[in-house]
């Protein structure tokens, strides 16, 4: 049986010729045999000999394109088989000779990639062929603004063997502002054993085996280092500058110098209010004089000097800052009281007071200023609580500032353990003025 040659995709035919030297008619089977057996067959596959007689069969290789079926040379049996003496079986052999393609598959994941400098690709090269091939990888710009590197630079596959790639895509110059820009290039995979061959003339290339491949098309997006939203903020806190330097500070110094010389300008004289009789006091003081008390206690008052004020007929002058401190604690379910007594002869003007609720009880708590209820506050709701006045509140001698609690459920403190009683603290603040008769 001659030798025969076969490229994987094509069909090739050799024939085999049966001859029956045996004295009786015996019937043959013949089977492939051999590493060919799953693409070749053979037709007829059984024959029928009178004794002296032969008949040729054809032998079809069909090998299909793929890797699996490697270049080169592979045997190639048919076992004939009698029916009447199998003991007289015998195998024909040749050498078929497959011969060689190449075929590389390449995949570039992503296409398009966002960066400020630089954007990292796989590429997935697959050799299809059925023959090793040593793979080399090249990418192409239009421009010179995009750098390449290839991780690694070429790579040798066997026949059905895959490879991933490394590209790293590099440009040297920065966007700052605007739109990002749009750089196309190209990536194309190289079987340099084909390029090495046709170029030493050893082999020309098949017509089915371009020696460089379909090139893949990707994209660098470069985005700019500030965004544009940013531009739009920088240009608004620029404007807003702008209008404070302008036009805000300027309003807001001319307020502050108007309401500074209002503070330090001296009040009207009393002078210029009328008396309960019609005649402005300025005069009852003046003259020293008065028959009844209201005209007495005009002059007083004028006699006071500046900073001094009328309260129930008596000169109010001014006196020293003070801070009162009332401690309260109380049991749970019960309600205690403290207080502050304004001292005989004296006229106390609340501007601040702070409250605290340090253990985080639970609870009321009301302030009272003589007969005046100033608020009534759920302790659970506060730690620490302040208030003041612009106008101070007059308490009157020998009325108090109260503070009543009643203790729902002590806190915990900071000691991280519950209390055994609640414990509030106000603080008073303000002017102590003495009254003048």
């Amino acid at each position: 049986m001659p030798e025969v040659t076969v490229a994987p995709g094509d069909t090739a035919t050799t024939s085999l010729t049966v001859r029956n030297d045996s004295d009786i008619v015996e019937a043959y089977s013949l089977e492939i045999v051999g590493d060919c057996a799953s693409w070749t067959t053979v037709e007829p596959a059984r024959v029928s000999l009178y004794p002296g007689t032969s008949e040729t069969v054809t032998v079809r290789l069909a090998p299909p394109r793929s890797s699996e079926v490697r270049a080169g040379e592979m045997p190639l049996g048919v076992r004939v088989l009698p029916a009447e003496h199998p003991d007289a079986v015998r195998v024909l052999e040749t050498t078929v000779h497959v011969e060689e393609f190449r075929e590389l598959h390449s995949e570039l994941a992503p296409r398009r990639r966002r960066g400020w400098l630089r954007g990292r690709y796989r590429l997935a090269v697959q050799n299809r062929g059925n023959s090793p091939v040593e793979v080399g990888f090249t990418a192409a710009q239009a421009g010179e603004e995009l750098g390449f590197a290839f991780t690694p630079a070429d790579r040798k596959l066997d026949p059905g063997e895959s490879a991933e790639i490394g590209l790293r895509v590099r440009i040297g110059t920065p966007v700052w502002f605007g739109a990002p820009v749009v750089w196309p290039f190209t990536v194309d995979t190289t079987d340099t054993t084909s390029t090495a061959t046709a170029k030493s003339g050893d082999q020309e290339p098949r017509p089915d085996e371009a020696v460089v491949r379909t090139p893949l098309d990707a994209e660098f997006v470069q985005i700019p280092v500030f965004p544009r939203w940013l531009l739009v903020v920088l240009a608004a806190l620029l404007a807003l500058l702008l209008a404070w330097f302008t036009l805000v500070r300027p309003a807001v110094r001319s307020a502050a110098k108007e309401a500074a010389a209002e503070a330090v300008a001296p009040n009207p004289s009393a002078a210029g209010e009328q008396g309960a009789e019609g005649q402005p006091q300025g005069a009852g003081a003046a003259s020293g004089s008065g028959t009844d008390a209201k005209g007495q206690g005009t002059g007083a008052s004028a006699g006071a000097g500046d900073g001094a004020s009328v309260e129930n007929g008596a000169a109010v002058t001014g006196g020293p800052q003070i801070s009162e401190t009332i401690d309260v604690q109380t049991a749970g379910g019960e309600t205690k009281t403290g207080t502050y007594q304004v001292p005989a002869g004296s006229v106390l003007g609340v501007t601040d007071i702070v409250v605290a609720n340090f253990q985080g009880d639970e609870g009321l708590l009301t302030i009272t200023f003589g007969d005046r209820k100033i608020t009534t506050i759920a302790l659970e709701t506060f730690r620490n609580q302040d208030y003041h006045w612009v106008t101070p509140i007059k308490i009157a001698e020998n009325e108090t500032v109260t503070i009543e609690v009643t203790c729902g459920k002590p806190g915990t403190p900071a000691s991280g353990r519950q209390a055994k009683e609640c414990h509030e603290v106000l603080n008073v603040s303000g002017v102590l003025s003495r009254i003048t008769q």
